[in-house]
């Protein structure tokens, strides 16, 4: 291996807010990230799309997720919406470096196939890696999750049987053995090494040990903790000065009126579990790498697939009517209960929670909404790269370059050298270009178009200007620049700027076969679509 053809670890939270790492902003100890953060460069300006399968779809193939076949999740829409599974006109990162030479590794959530039951042409197996181990789905049991493959094998009883099992650490091992046992198989040929984590995605699953050391951390509650992650940000350089802070969200009432606070505090201590123990297992990877004398030839990424997730169920047991990935009981048969359930506590197998938007609005802090939508809440994510060889001089920095998804496969393929395709079939070419210039301190290219749509809910940036809707609400209009936490709308102001970039994202959804959110709600309503 050469500096020329460095390894590539990619690691992908999920649901995971943009002031949620210690390094952003955060009270939750990420000793491991903020290490590769001073060691490397953070991007402060950098977006995903608004969920989850979505995400992972632009991020694998440099593409957005509409012309991979995945608009949504992972539900088939059938005739006229997204078939919900990477199609053939797109190639994966796995595919191209694999096609380059190198060893191709997938530990966690896959969730861009619409078959999850038996292998299909969208499983990781057959879209270039060689080695996987995780799940096709997109979320569930930490301690017993479904579907749980080795190759093509399922192997969800050995977690079902294994008393000590916990998702994240299993993914970590995973990877962990990859890295380890590579060269002894591979010699010096180079790995690209996908590690997709599901936390802190829902449910909220911690390990006791770890959630007591979050004991009390939360008792003054989200007010107090977002003000002073907002403070921590503005001490980073994360967030300007004089930069206005998003006010609490609407469906969030003062901590000093909740009812329940224990039951609120728990919620959170539980989430910083399952961060601590996402970062735990990252310095494992790390540390790996460093045994192994990789570590300064290793291009090391870390980001989450969208802004954190405000959603809630209504409390219920599991078994009831609601989402599939809901277990209907746990592994020795005890009731779950689902949701907002004060006389149930979070975070063991027994329970299905999630931190709604009281906490959600905390992990995107500064900005406003949550996952789903496209502005800045849903979208803005931490983005860290630690690569000493390639970008030694920049440790410690950051980069205020606007970047997004469809920019990451670009700037894989720079690094390593590897050719797009590389395979033998007719795709489309990538739409981002390469952050690598960005990353080592020049100017980028700020006046290009970067589009986003989910669920109908729009965006264009342009320069300092960013247009968005809430679905199915009219066109804003932001200077981000001077407001990125998306306050002031000023499409009063500017009608003709409104119109030109109105016009370009409906010419990009054209192009790149955005379905229209009104002909998916008629294709659900005739029971054409399958819901994820």
């Amino acid at each position: 291996m050469t500096a020329a053809r460095p390894n590539v670890v990619l690691v992908l939270a999920d649901d995971l807010g943009y002031s949620d790492l210690g390094c952003y902003g955060s009270e939750i100890p990420t000793p491991n990230l903020d290490a590769l953060a001073r060691d490397g460069v953070r991007l402060t300006r950098f977006t995903t799309t608004a969920r989850c399968s979505p995400s992972r779809a632009s991020l694998l193939t440099g593409l957005h997720p509409h012309q991979a076949g995945i608009g949504e999740l992972t539900g088939d829409d059938g005739p006229g919406g997204y078939p919900g599974s990477l199609n053939d006109r797109c190639v994966t990162a796995a595919e191209v470096l694999g096609a380059g030479g190198y060893t191709t590794y997938l530990s966690g959530k896959w969730h861009v196939s619409h078959e999850k039951h038996r292998p299909s042409v969208a499983w990781p197996t057959r879209r270039g890696f060689q080695h996987f181990y995780g799940t096709l789905d997109g979320g569930g049991n930490y301690y017993a999750p479904k579907g749980l493959c080795r190759g093509e094998r399922d192997v969800s009883h050995e977690a079902a049987e294994d008393p000590d099992f916990y998702y994240t650490d299993a993914i970590t091992d995973a990877a962990v053995g990859y890295v380890r046992d590579h060269r002894a198989r591979y010699g010096d040929r180079p790995f690209f090494c996908y590690v997709a984590y599901t936390a802190p995605h829902f449910p909220l699953h911690a390990r006791d040990e770890d959630i007591a050391r979050h004991a009390g951390n939360y008792r003054e509650g989200w007010d107090v903790v977002r003000q002073r992650r907002i403070d921590r940000m503005r001490e980073l350089g994360i967030l300007g000065e004089k930069t206005e802070a998003a006010p609490r969200d609407p469906q969030v009432s003062a901590w000093e009126d909740t009812p329940d606070k224990d039951y609120e505090q728990r919620r959170m201590e539980v989430y910083a579990a399952m961060v601590e123990a996402m970062d735990r297992g990252i310095g494992r990877i790390v540390e790996q790498l460093r045994l192994s004398g990789q570590l300064d030839d290793t291009v090391f990424v870390f980001l989450s697939d969208n802004g954190g997730c405000a959603e809630e169920v209504s409390p219920r047991l599991g078994g009831d009517r609601g989402p599939k990935i809901i277990p209907a009981a746990t592994t020795d048969g005890r009731p779950v209960y689902v949701g907002r359930q004060p006389d149930h506590p979070p975070g063991g197998e027994d329970t299905f929670a999630f931190c709604g938007p009281q906490w959600a609005h905390v992990s995107n802090a500064p900005f406003r909404l949550h996952k789903r939508w496209v502005h800045e809440g849903g979208i803005a994510s931490p983005f860290i790269v630690h690569w000493p060889r390639g970008l030694g001089e920049r440790a410690g920095t950051l980069c205020d370059a606007p970047h997004y998804l469809p920019d990451v496969l670009p700037t894989l393929l720079e690094a390593t050298g590897a050719e797009y395709p590389g395979l033998d079939r007719d795709v489309l070419p990538p739409e981002g270009v390469s952050m690598l210039g960005s990353l080592r301190g020049a100017p980028g290219d700020d006046e290009r178009c970067q589009f986003y749509e989910h669920l109908g809910n729009a965006a264009v940036r342009r320069g300092d200007w960013k247009l968005v809707r809430d679905y199915p609400g009219d066109w804003e209009l932001y200077d981000v620049t001077a407001d990125p936490t998306e306050l002031h709308d000023l499409a009063g102001e500017r009608p003709g700027l409104v119109r030109e970039l109105a016009y370009a994202w409906a010419e990009w959804a054209a192009r790149c076969g955005v379905v229209p959110r009104e002909r998916i709600v008629e294709l659900s309503r005739w029971g054409i679509a399958q819901p994820d």
